[in-house]
């Protein structure tokens, strides 16, 4: 039997990475040997925190679980994954308006990358959690441990 290594990459900007998105890396977690984590960077892109911080944060969360990588990226999706051997990318959908975005994706990421997407939806809980939302929680000096892993 030609056993393959089943890697899956999660990416996104996670800034900040919240409780949503760690419900579906938790749910991914038994379809796949190794999740990598994608950190992207974009320069034209405005973060609250820094690549490196966002990295450290997320590894804080998964530490201990050997399944778990977490890495920085800059450029094409597929590239990236291409490099990690990954062959599926995870994705995690809210709402209408993000699935069709993100088929969007998918279907553009397997044309020119070969590279399969499986998209997720958020459970209930979590439909109205995303990082904008924290973000501006947090600008407005509320509390947002609730929103965030480990916090």
């Amino acid at each position: 039997m030609n056993y393959e290594l089943r890697k899956a990459v999660f990416p996104g900007s996670f800034d900040p990475f919240t409780v949503g998105h760690d419900a579906i890396v938790r749910r991914a977690l038994p379809l796949f040997d190794k999740i990598i984590i994608g950190v992207g960077v974009n320069v034209r892109k405005k973060y609250l925190y820094s690549a490196d911080k966002r990295v450290e944060d997320i590894a804080r969360t998964y530490a201990g679980e050997p399944k778990i990588e977490v890495k920085a990226y800059s450029g094409l999706l597929t590239d990236f994954a291409r490099r990690e051997g990954a062959r599926f990318i995870i994705k995690g959908v809210r709402s209408v308006k993000d699935f069709e975005y993100e088929r969007e994706q998918a279907d553009i990421n397997l044309m020119i990358g070969g590279v399969e997407t499986l998209i997720m939806f958020s459970e209930p809980q979590y439909q109205s959690v995303s990082s904008s939302m924290v973000r501006e929680l947090m600008h407005f000096g509320r509390d947002v441990s609730e929103f965030i892993p480990n916090k």
